[in-house]
């Protein structure tokens, strides 16, 4: 027997421990794991030289070609790759107009729209993709049809629909609690946005007529409680209806013990967060201004700890990017209101979570592949993906964990044009990136052609206790 790949001398990063073997691909998927010197001859051999092998990064949650980013495919991807990241999961939006949000003469939204039409438009879009990518269904508007069409957004593949209790296309308790009875009945999962758009919008007018414009008024008026009350109803609908439901971008301390009064073993109620949210805290609206700015807001270091705390015991089970990309451009504005939300970092969030995971929290490599590999494959339905065995797709990093390098704007994928931590010095390195058994990315370097990168047609997940920790 011949293969087309093995890949050995340093050790494999799993969810569970470090693992001193090296492991053969064949045809993109890997099919033995053990000492080098028991696989199977290769046509190529790679030597980690003492790097660390960990599986690709499974992003759930990235802005691409949509309404808030102005990445395309092949540019989001790229970005992707080179951080380490071998599959996204976007959003396909119900009502969008295709006009970007900073361009519109009005509102970018319509009155009406087909989920299964969004999903069609995104992966017509992605031809270009460097790297695997998924859709999750994003619903919109209160338009009672939408709800007949989560069976056949299930069927093509996109297991998983998102809402909003935030902006203008804040949906109702009401129309939620439909969704999420629908989609208990088949399976699916439900990720929400929660803040409470009423409250915000009242600090945010009140902010206007103070005065309050600058950065670091911001966060005063998207507070933690916001994101609470918000949360604390969408897990009552969820529980009453037996919804799977995923809390994405959780930001604080308060959001954290509402998540953790909800669930039980974790067979219904999960949550994320995000890489800027436990690496970065308010003080980044002093230094980057504007460039900073999210939704919800970055919060304290209290909260940061709380995130952490979260993680370790499985109440939050992912951390992912909510990458959106805008140029510095479009973030310089007077007043915060007038500012578009979301911050790049689908190129950075590997080494970043890594550097503040391990480096200054002392957590070990494992839990990072837990919480940005494992978990996330596994809670949105990709049984190929999130680990190093065999009979999974040979997605898989080439790190080196102690590396020191100092991020640059300059060295962006993205069309954003800046970072939230450009000159930030940190430990640990993306060498190299495949998919499926093939080199993407090399030494900072993009060498795969567009279109590599192909679509994923989900399974409906079926969650196990513990937040599927491995």
């Amino acid at each position: 027997m011949s293969v087309d790949l093995v890949v050995a001398g340093g050790p494999i990063a799993t969810a569970t421990g470090m693992i001193d073997a090296g492991f053969a691909v064949s045809d993109g998927t890997i099919v033995a794991i053990g000492a080098p010197d028991t696989l199977p001859a290769a046509d190529h051999t790679l030597d980690l030289d003492g790097n660390v092998v960990l599986p690709g990064v499974v992003d759930p949650h990235v802005h691409l070609d949509g309404f808030n980013s102005i990445d395309s495919y092949r540019t989001g991807t790229a970005a992707a790759a080179l951080g380490g990241v071998t599959s996204v999961i976007n959003f396909a939006w119900q009502t969008w107009t295709g006009e970007r949000e900073r361009d519109a003469n009005g509102s970018v939204w319509a009155d009406s729209g087909s989920l299964v039409s969004a999903v069609d438009r995104q992966r017509a879009k992605a031809t270009d993709a460097l790297v695997d990518y998924g859709l999750h269904a994003t619903v919109t508007a209160e338009d009672p049809s939408v709800l007949a069409e989560f069976a056949d957004v299930v069927e093509m593949g996109v297991t998983s629909v998102k809402f909003f209790t935030a902006y203008d296309i804040a949906l109702s308790n009401g129309f939620l609690y439909r969704a999420f009875d629908r989609l208990a009945d088949l399976g699916a999962v439900a990720l929400v946005h929660t803040e409470d758009a009423a409250v915000c919008q009242a600090l945010t007018d009140q902010h206007r007529r103070a005065g309050r414009s600058r950065p670091t008024d911001y966060p005063s008026a998207r507070p933690d409680y916001t994101e609470a009350m918000a949360l604390a109803d969408a897990l009552t609908l969820a529980r009453q209806t037996g919804c799977q439901y995923y809390g994405v971008h959780t930001t604080s301390a308060p959001a954290c013990r509402e998540l953790a009064e909800a669930r039980d073993d974790g067979r219904q109620i999960r949550g994320e967060t995000c890489t800027h949210y436990t690496a970065t805290t308010e003080s980044a609206y002093e230094t980057d201004g504007m460039l900073a700015l999210q939704a919800p807001p970055l919060r304290t270091e209290r909260d940061v700890d709380a995130l952490f705390a979260a993680l370790a015991d499985g109440t939050l089970s992912v951390v992912s990017t909510d990458h959106v990309a805008s140029t510095r451009r479009e973030k310089s504005v007077e007043a915060w209101w007038d500012c578009p939300f979301g911050v790049n970092s689908l190129q950075t969030s590997l080494p970043v979570f890594y550097d503040e995971a391990v480096e200054s929290r002392g957590y070990g490599l494992p839990f990072v592949v837990r919480v940005m590999c494992t978990n996330p494959a596994r809670t949105f339905g990709l049984p190929r993906k999130g680990d190093i065995a065999v009979g999974k797709d040979a997605d898989f990093v080439v790190f080196d964990p102690t590396a020191t390098h100092t991020i640059s704007e300059a060295d962006n994928a993205s069309r954003a044009d800046y970072s939230i931590y450009d000159g930030r010095e940190i430990t640990g390195k993306v060498k190299r990136t495949y998919v499926r058994g093939e080199l993407v990315a090399d030494a900072g370097e993009i060498v795969a052609d567009p279109g590599h990168g192909q679509f994923l047609q989900r399974d409906l997940p079926e969650w196990q206790p513990r937040g599927d920790r491995a």
